[in-house]
C-alpha cells in the first residue's frame, strides 16, 4: 500500500502566490520557519519592552518586501536558522526563562500556520503574553486561526493611499486588507489590559511610521483610526531613516523633518485619539537595528534546551 504526502499551494496571504512552499518559494521567499535572530528587545514601545525586554523573534522573509524596509537585510534575502515547530515553541519557553516581558513574534504572516502550531504546543506552559507583531497585509481568516494564542497584536497600518502602498510594496489593495485584519484583531481582544508594571498583557496597539513627504497618508490613516475606535493605542513613529538608497523615489533618501513628524502628531490630537505613543527624534538612526548574526544565533540555539521534547 503507498501513501504519498499531500503538500498544499501556499495561499496563506493576500499575496495568493499559489506556489508549493517546497522547494519553491512565493513572494516571502521562504519555505520552512527561517528566524534570523532571537533576543531582548529594549527599543520597543513602554509597555513592551519596559526594563524587562521583550522576547523578540525576528523572522526572516516577508510578505510586503518595503521599498524602505529597515530590516531589509533579513527581508529581502531572507536568511537564519530554520526551525520546526516544535523547536520554535522550544524558543518560546526559553525567553521565558529569561524573564522576557512577552514573547514578541516579528514579521511572522508567512508562517503564521506553523506559528499558530508552535504557540498551541506551550500555551498552557507560558505565563507572559504572545505578541504578534505584524505588517497587517494578512488574511482575516488566517488570523481567526491565532484566536485564543494571540495575546497582544501589534500591527502596522503603513499607508493609506492605493499610489502609495503600489509603489512602495507593490501592494495596491494594502490599507483594504491591513484594515480588514486589524478589526479582526481588535475582535480577539477588544479590550486593553495592562498590569501593575504597565506591561501590556491583552489588547491591540496600531504602529504607523510617518514617512518622508507623505504626511498627508498619515492623516488619513488617522482619521480612519479616530472614526474606528477612538480609544486604540496608537504608536506614531519617526524612526524612519534611508536603510538604502531608492533611485526611484529619492523621497526615501532622505530622513523625516521635524516639522512633518509634528504635524501628524498635531493631527493625532486634533482627531480626538487619546491613547498612544510618539518617538523622539533621535530615534531615526542606525543604532537601534538588530544585529542579524547567524553565527551566534546557532550558537545559541545549540544552548536553548528542548523544553517540548
Amino acid at each position: 500500500m503507498r501513501y504519498y504526502v499531500l503538500v498544499m499551494k501556499c495561499n496563506l496571504c493576500p499575496r495568493g502566490c499559489n506556489v508549493y512552499r517546497s522547494g519553491k518559494t512565493g513572494f516571502c521567499k521562504t519555505d520552512n520557519i527561517t528566524v534570523s535572530r532571537i533576543s531582548k528587545h529594549m527599543w520597543e514601545e513602554p509597555c513592551i519592552s519596559g526594563d524587562r525586554g521583550s522576547g523578540t523573534v525576528f523572522f526572516a522573509g516577508c510578505n510586503l518586501h518595503c521599498r524602505f524596509c529597515q530590516n531589509y537585510d533579513i527581508s529581502a534575502v531572507p536568511h537564519g536558522a530554520e526551525l520546526t515547530v516544535e523547536r520554535l515553541a522550544d524558543v518560546m519557553l526559553y525567553l521565558q526563562d529569561l524573564n522576557a516581558a512577552n514573547v514578541n513574534l516579528v514579521t511572522p504572516s508567512h508562517f503564521a500556520d506553523k506559528i499558530a502550531k508552535s504557540i498551541a504546543l506551550v500555551k498552557h506552559r507560558l505565563h507572559i503574553p504572545v505578541v504578534y507583531n505584524t505588517g497587517s497585509y494578512e488574511k482575516a481568516e488566517v488570523l481567526r486561526t491565532l484566536e485564543g494564542l494571540v495575546d497582544v497584536y501589534l500591527p502596522d497600518l503603513k499607508f493609506y493611499g492605493k499610489s502609495v502602498s503600489l509603489k512602495y510594496a507593490s501592494a495596491e489593495d494594502y490599507f483594504d486588507v491591513a484594515v480588514q485584519a486589524i478589526l479582526e484583531m481588535r475582535r480577539q481582544q477588544p479590550i486593553d489590559v495592562f498590569d501593575d508594571e504597565g506591561y501590556i498583557k491583552h489588547g491591540v496597539i496600531v504602529r504607523h511610521l510617518v514617512l518622508p513627504a507623505n504626511t498627508e497618508d498619515s492623516k488619513r490613516i488617522m482619521d480612519w483610526i479616530a472614526n474606528t475606535d477612538k480609544s486604540l493605542y496608537v504608536s506614531v513613529m519617526c524612526q524612519y531613516f534611508a536603510a538604502r538608497r531608492d533611485d526611484k523615489y529619492p523621497e526615501l533618501n532622505r530622513t523625516l523633518y521635524r516639522r512633518e513628524y509634528q504635524n501628524v502628531l498635531d493631527y493625532f490630537e486634533n482627531s480626538g485619539l487619546y491613547n498612544g505613543y510618539c518617538q523622539d527624534y533621535s530615534s531615526a538612526t542606525r543604532d537601534y537595528l538588530p544585529d542579524f548574526n547567524e553565527a551566534e544565533l546557532n550558537k545559541l540555539l545549540n544552548d536553548i534546551p528542548h523544553y517540548t521534547m
